[in-house]
């Protein structure tokens, strides 16, 4: 699956790497595990089996148009469990919808334009921001989870938009 991401700031990812270590310290799921130079904290904006602008032109050029300068103060609103899947529970920290950020994700989405195969939930009106800290998660293990995740974390800023594009696995750098 390729997706167009939200990235954090500095101190924002170091609150969600923290989570990461905390579970990971836990022995529990954790993307944390993930060790590639590509794997970074975000917010899934748009998803869908390829972006890559041979099969989307010109997505890179109308996704930084459409981003502009991305600096954007950001809350939390917990931990949410979506699932269970066939691998068990995603654990994520749920992020505070803002008119700003439902307007940044309106414009990304309408600059993307028709994707085949757009995953349903990254469209304007069904879209859940968040912020995922494990995958694959098993139900017994959820309650030592929501024991070591920190409560409060530190408030969020989103500072970027990257295109993750899983074949080739890079990343491009859009605003």
């Amino acid at each position: 699956m390729h997706s167009l991401e939200l990235l954090l700031g500095e101190a924002a990812e170091a609150s969600v790497r923290a989570d990461w270590e905390r579970l990971v310290e836990a022995g529990l799921p954790s993307s944390g595990r993930h060790r590639s130079d590509t794997n970074r904290p975000h917010i899934t904006l748009v998803a869908a089996p390829s972006l890559a602008p041979e099969t989307v032109p010109g997505i890179d050029e109308r996704v930084a148009a459409a981003a502009g300068f991305v600096d954007l103060p950001l809350a939390t609103a917990g931990v949410l469990l979506f699932g269970p899947g066939r691998g068990g529970y995603v654990v994520v920290r749920q992020v505070v919808t803002t008119p700003e950020l439902l307007e940044l994700h309106r414009r990304v989405c309408t600059a993307v334009g028709t994707v085949r195969g757009q995953v349903r939930t990254s469209y304007p009106g069904a879209w859940t921001p968040h912020v995922t800290l494990a995958r694959r998660m098993r139900p017994e293990q959820v309650a030592t989870a929501l024991e070591v995740l920190e409560p409060h974390p530190a408030p969020l800023r989103a500072v970027a938009v990257r295109r993750w594009d899983a074949d080739a696995r890079t990343v491009v750098r859009l605003a």
